[in-house]
């Protein structure tokens, strides 16, 4: 973490007027609030699997779901109680006696118990008083304590409630077992100044450790999560990739770094291992994450335009608030109308090719010509242009050659392809089958090659680059290897199964290429 580059003076100024705590947990909710994700929905293996990675990565608490909803539910939460995780396991429960029974019977570490408090929740969905609400509290939360588990209690709507009506209600959960108090953001209303003058009304008068569960839905949820903290929240709910209801919950890989660079607090969490889960939760939900989403989108260490990589090269700090290897990604040139051509004279480096300067203009002319259409700058294209510009280039060493594809398919017939394939000078043959010819095709490419078990791929597009039937396919994959390395490349094809096939060929020996 360049702590330089990133804390300015205004930060170390305002936080003198704050008293932080000394450590912060994580609570992550991503298998119950994550799950609530608008077409999300996990398999009980999927759910282990989910938990198993957000062990790895440090969280302090892991709520594997909601056990009165279904059993499915109820299977999966007690399936990561019994996994052996090193990780606090939760379960959610309203304020119901059978709820509650459920998730004790998953054999849970901690059960969190929740009921409204707000006076539009109470009126409107719950049909009770607030004498009645308060005494559900007390009585439910009284009822988990008795069964040896931790209990965190929420007030769900907290942001919503009045403030007197709020901390009695929380002074008498603490009063009758609970172990953690936790402030719910429902619906995303708040804002960070708010917030912190909430959490510093609660503070004095809360002898247990206080949480915030922020929502996104005005686009505050990790601001005021960490406003929470400036005011001595000592936990904090969040999700990767901010999955959750509606827009969202606070994003944990955001406040955590948030918290390592604002204010020296350092959560249990391998930072290394961020991008890894995301990608995980990316995969297992179907839901992609934006290229410009902080820490762990694509390009959040991807620089095009010239000033801004002149400046990286020279000091990364100066146009990077902290280092991308200290999130598991690394730092990528882009090339488009941009570019200059300090960028265009590191890729050419990449590719083994020396230019000189006259060249290097050139070639950064073209690149931008190129970038003007609109088109995506692959190594392949500026190879093209180079090789146009400063002619006979030295040849690319393949690794992989491709010798023959088939494809059989059909509307009866499962899509299944066969390979061959030269690998360093040994020929090699396997099958597979896929949903498609091209998922077939690329299967069995893999399936011939273990080199390769590491390497995903993260996008393929298609584009019809002629008119008719017979039309030149263009297509372009995407390569992504265990260190976040992209590897992009092209195949341009009638047969839009073979363009794919050498697309997929061409991006392995960049792989190769880039692993001397």
């Amino acid at each position: 973490m360049r702590k330089k580059a990133l804390i300015s003076d205004f930060i170390r100024q305002a936080s003198r007027e704050i008293e932080l705590p000394k450590q912060v947990g994580i609570f992550d909710t991503t298998l119950r609030d994550g799950e609530q994700t608008p077409g999300v929905s996990f398999t009980p293996d999927q759910k282990l699997l989910i938990a198993r990675q957000l062990d790895r990565l440090g969280v302090d608490t892991i709520e594997a779901g909601f056990p009165i909803v279904s059993g499915g539910e109820r299977n999966a939460v007690a399936a990561i109680a019994r996994a052996g995780l090193n990780a606090e396991v939760c379960a959610l429960a309203r304020c119901v006696k059978e709820d509650i029974d459920a998730a004790l019977a998953c054999d849970v570490g901690c059960v969190h118990v929740f009921i409204a408090t707000s006076d539009i929740h109470l009126k409107r969905k719950l049909k009770l008083t607030r004498e009645q609400v308060l005494e559900r509290a007390v009585k439910h939360v009284e009822y988990a304590k008795k069964h040896g588990v931790v209990v965190e209690f929420s007030a769900e709507d907290a942001t919503r409630t009045e403030l007197e009506y709020l901390k009695r209600v929380y002074r008498e959960a603490v009063d009758a077992g609970a172990d953690r108090i936790n402030v719910p953001d429902t619906v995303g209303c708040i804002t960070p100044r708010g917030m912190y003058y909430l959490i510093s009304q609660l503070k004095p008068i809360i002898k247990v450790p206080i949480s915030v569960h922020c929502h996104d839905d005005l686009g505050l949820a990790v601001a005021n999560s960490l406003a929470g903290v400036e005011a001595g929240a000592e936990q904090i709910h969040a999700t990767i990739n901010g999955l959750g209801e509606r827009a969202g919950n606070a994003s944990l890989e955001e406040v955590v770094i948030g918290l390592r660079a604002f204010y020296g607090i350092r959560p249990s969490i391998k930072t290394k291992l961020l991008v890894e889960t995301s990608d995980l939760l990316e995969r297992s939900t179907g839901i992609a994450v934006s290229p410009n989403k902080a820490i762990v989108g694509e390009n959040a260490f991807a620089h095009e335009a010239g000033i801004h990589v002149h400046g990286v090269l020279e000091f990364p700090g100066t146009y990077e608030a902290l280092s991308p290897e200290l999130v598991g990604r690394h730092r990528r040139l882009v090339l488009g109308k941009h570019t200059g051509a300090r960028s265009v004279k590191s890729k050419l480096g990449e590719l083994g090719v020396k230019a000189t300067d006259q060249q290097l203009v050139e070639v950064t002319k073209r690149v931008k010509a190129l970038g003007d259409k609109g088109k995506r700058v692959t190594d392949v294209d500026l190879r093209a242009i180079a090789e146009s510009v400063i002619g006979g280039l030295p040849p690319e060493e393949k690794v992989v050659e491709l010798k023959e594809v088939t494809v059989t398919t059909g509307s009866t017939i499962t899509p299944t392809a066969s390979v061959r394939v030269v690998v360093r000078g040994g020929e090699r043959i396997g099958s597979a089958t896929g949903v498609g010819p091209v998922d077939a095709a690329i299967a069995a490419i893999r399936n011939v090659m273990e080199e390769i078990s590491a390497l995903r791929l993260k996008e393929y597009h298609l584009d019809a680059i002629t008119g008719g039937s017979d039309a030149l396919a263009e297509v372009t994959v995407k390569l992504e290897d265990e260190r976040g390395n992209l590897y992009i490349s092209k195949g341009v094809r009638e047969d839009v199964v073979i363009a794919s096939v050498d697309a997929m060929i061409n991006g392995i020996n960049r792989y190769f290429a880039g692993r001397k």
